[in-house]
């Protein structure tokens, strides 16, 4: 059974590892340190948290503190996803203009965003592992992709146009189970 301090003390953790983002994280975490959720089911909960409002993780916080705890639930797994970072980029930010202008502290910014590149890959990739072998979920997969990466549409249009598409189509024939 899934305590309150579960829910804290894993989103504690996801909140206190993320710099840049805990996309990254969130999988191994949810996944396969606490058993949370298997993989199938990570992949659709983070699906139904990206097309939701706000960031993915606090929506899936929310998902998993309600599923397994109900409102206290959501308010243990906000805290612990939330309470790290503030206090951290507190400090940050009242250090960051006296440093913001020196030449390693921008570059230091510049691996940052190639670190995050490639959790966002790495994460993408184990995602589509989860989905293998479910032809419809690779296809609204490869779409997204494919409008979003290669055509340059707007996220917001693409997802606006296949997530509906995607949840009549599995709606209409089934899903694999």
């Amino acid at each position: 059974m899934v305590s309150h301090r579960d829910l804290f003390s894993a989103f504690f953790k996801l909140g206190l590892l993320g710099f840049g983002g805990v996309a990254g994280w969130v999988r191994q975490i949810v996944v396969e340190e606490r058993g949370f959720l298997d993989e199938r089911e990570f992949a659709e909960w983070l699906g139904v948290a990206s097309i939701l409002p706000g960031a993915n993780t606090v929506n899936l916080a929310v998902m998993l503190g309600d599923f397994y705890k109900g409102p206290s639930g959501v308010l243990a797994a906000l805290l612990g996803l939330l309470l790290a970072p503030i206090l951290i980029l507190i400090t940050i930010v009242s250090l960051f203009d006296q440093f913001a202008s020196q030449p390693d502290v921008s570059r230091a910014l510049g691996g940052a965003a190639a670190a995050t590149a490639g959790l966002v890959i790495g994460n993408a990739y184990k995602i589509m592992r989860a989905i293998r072998g479910d032809f419809r979920a690779m296809i609204v997969a490869g779409s997204t992709f494919a409008a979003v990466a290669i055509w340059q549409f707007p996220l917001a249009a693409s997802l606006a146009v296949l997530v509906p598409l995607s949840i009549l189509g599995f709606a209409a024939f089934g899903r694999r189970s």
